[in-house]
């Protein structure tokens, strides 16, 4: 079990692929490499970007060692980096290559975020035509037991949503499938099972994973990623 995502992250970079980056470190469901942006004034601020499998980047901060900005993203990290050009931030985010500095559009990180963007301008759609999103989980702070989340509706994803912001749910918040801490956990074996309409036991591809669309991103709520969607959207 514990060497499963490490496969699986081998077939989304392989060792030569990331051979010449720095600070390359491999996590469950991700990669991660340093990165920068450089400002004019400021000089360079660095951070850690993470890959997910779905996609999804997400930026750590060290530009100061005061620095407590994380889980940024890209176009959020080149802003904070007070990059006088910004809102271009896949060529002015860029990761360490053999001792240069590589835009991330030139590097190969950028290839399954490209095609989650693809997903969310319409092929990301089940059967029926309709933006299909997977089941969830959220793990209850009393309990710590994890909880699904079924994200068919707009309403659904936004409970979910906000359930995965509250750094103190749990299972009593639930709004629906009355669940109590001493309800028992998913098997594992029932978890596995999440909703992709291209297969059933999927563990995260472009069909079920949504990188963002008008069902799971709200504009009254002022999260970054909410904030980012919204403002792109607009453009």
């Amino acid at each position: 079990m514990a060497n499963g995502p490490e496969r699986e992250m081998v077939l989304l970079f392989s060792e030569e692929e990331l051979r010449e980056m720095s600070g390359v470190k491999r996590g469950g469901d991700y990669i991660e490499v340093m990165c920068g942006c450089t400002s004019h004034r400021y000089g360079d601020a660095v951070g850690r970007l993470r890959v997910f499998i779905n996609g999804e980047l997400e930026i750590t901060c060290e530009c100061t060692p005061g620095c407590d900005e994380d889980k940024m993203t890209p176009a959020a990290f080149e802003k904070h980096s007070g990059r006088e050009t910004a809102r271009k931030w896949k060529n002015n985010v860029w990761v360490i290559v053999n001792g240069e500095k590589v835009p991330l559009v030139k590097t190969v990180l950028l290839k399954y975020y490209n095609q989650a963007s693809k997903n969310g301008n319409g092929s990301h759609r089940s059967h029926n035509g309709r933006v299909c999103h997977r089941d969830e989980f959220v793990r209850c702070n009393k309990c710590n037991k994890e909880r699904r989340f079924r994200l068919r509706s707009k309403e659904e994803c936004r409970i979910h949503h906000d359930a995965l912001a509250d750094a103190n749910w749990k299972c009593a918040d639930m709004p629906y499938d009355k669940i109590t801490c001493d309800d028992d956990e998913e098997r594992a074996s029932r978890r596995v099972y999440r909703g992709c309409t291209r297969s059933p036991t999927c563990k995260g591809c472009t069909s079920c994973v949504c990188f963002g669309c008008e069902i799971c991103r709200f504009s009254d709520c002022s999260c970054q990623t909410c904030t980012d969607f919204t403002r792109n959207a607009k453009v």
